[in-house]
């Protein structure tokens, strides 16, 4: 058990492979290069668009201010046909009530009922010259 062990070799050590220094300042200029075109495309994009936004904005705006007219034009007009409708909705229940038959035909007819008498105003100016026989 206590058997002897072979020796081992004695451990080389790895040899590092040369890494070639690169040179660190060009690269980082050039993705300097790369962010600052980047950004100024972006810049530019942005700028076209919101040109583009400007000029439907200022050919939409005069519509709308149009179309808002015209829209508090209608909603007069509306209000007063809704106070003419309901006029004549009255109107039209009030013709056709039974208790107010008599009224209607009197008013439209200018007939009156036997029971009633006609009350005619005078001027009393006018009837005082009736009565002296004078004529104006």
């Amino acid at each position: 058990m206590n058997a002897i062990q072979p020796s081992r070799p004695p451990l080389q050590p790895i040899q590092k492979r040369r890494v070639v220094p690169r040179p660190k300042r060009h690269l980082r200029q050039r993705s300097y290069q790369v962010m600052a075109l980047e950004s100024t495309a972006k810049i530019a994009v942005n700028l076209l668009v919101t040109g583009v936004a400007a000029s439907a904005l200022a050919q939409l705006l005069p519509y709308h201010w149009l179309q808002q007219g015209k829209l508090r034009e209608i909603s007069t007009e509306v209000k007063l046909m809704e106070g003419r409708v309901n006029g004549l909705q009255a109107e039209f229940g009030r013709n056709f009530d039974p208790q107010q038959t008599k009224t209607i035909m009197q008013q439209q007819g200018y007939r009156f009922d036997p029971s009633q008498r006609r009350v005619v105003l005078m001027n009393q100016d006018r009837r005082k010259d009736e009565q002296t026989g004078s004529s104006p």
